[in-house]
This record gives C-alpha cells, sequence and structure tokens, in this order.
C-alpha cells in the first residue's frame, strides 16, 4: 500500500484529481511495490537489458478525490504470464473505494524493443508475491 497525498498541482479547475493522475498514482504504486520486493527497476535495464512497458489499462472512476485527502493505493497481481503481469490496483480515501485499474506491464528488451521473458529471478519472486 502506498500513501498519497493531494496536492493542488494534482487537481483540475473543478477541485477534484484530474483523471491523468490517477494513472500517475498507480504507477508510483508499482514501482514502490517492487522496490518493497528488493526490486530496482533500474537494475533490470542495466543488467538484464529488460523493462517493464505498460501496454494496456482499463480504468473505472468511482468517486472524486480532492484536494488534501489523504489516499492508499493498493497494488496486487492478478496475472503472471512468462513475458507479462496484470496487475489490479485501487485508489482508496477511508475505506472508500475512489479508482480501479487493470494495467497490464509487458517485459521488453530494451535493444529490440520487442516482448521479452521476465528474468527468471524476477519470475520466481513475483510467483511468491502471488501466492
Amino acid at each position: 500500500m502506498l500513501p498519497v497525498r493531494v496536492y493542488y498541482e494534482d487537481t483540475d479547475a473543478a477541485g477534484v484529481v484530474y483523471y491523468a493522475n490517477y494513472l500517475r498514482f498507480c504507477e508510483r504504486a508499482r514501482t514502490e511495490w517492487l522496490r518493497a520486493l528488493g526490486f530496482e527497476q533500474q537494475a533490470m535495464m542495466t543488467s538484464a537489458g529488460t523493462a517493464f512497458v505498460v501496454r494496456s489499462v482499463q480504468a473505472d472512476y468511482l468517486a472524486p478525490a480532492r484536494l488534501d485527502d489523504a489516499l492508499e493505493v493498493v497494488t496486487r497481481i492478478a496475472t503472471l504470464r512468462r513475458a507479462s503481469l496484470l496487475f489490479d490496483q485501487a485508489i482508496r480515501r477511508q475505506g472508500q473505494l475512489l479508482f480501479t485499474a487493470q494495467v497490464l506491464v509487458a517485459c521488453i528488451d530494451t535493444r529490440r524493443q520487442k516482448p521479452a521473458s521476465i528474468p527468471a529471478d524476477l519470475h520466481s519472486l513475483f510467483e511468491r508475491s502471488f501466492a
């Protein structure tokens, strides 16, 4: 779970969180989730020549977040495949569900910009987290 505070810069003219910022919050939460597992994305790019890229997003906006709200972004693996992960993510304010997303993340070879298998050690780490 990643705590997120809503700042003025996150809001639109109506005073609610701008729709694209929910995706930014989710991106940060996925990155911090990986970090909590002991994994750094920069190391993956350097050592394995692979990286994760977002392939698709399905998002549902259920209720607005506003300036100064304290939010919680929850991230979990829904599906683990050889070269991709499907994440379920949810954003809540004091237990109230505001936003949900399913984010399909693919592993690519950074030199060829083509799909690649998730490195074996990382895939094993995901399997343990997924169980």
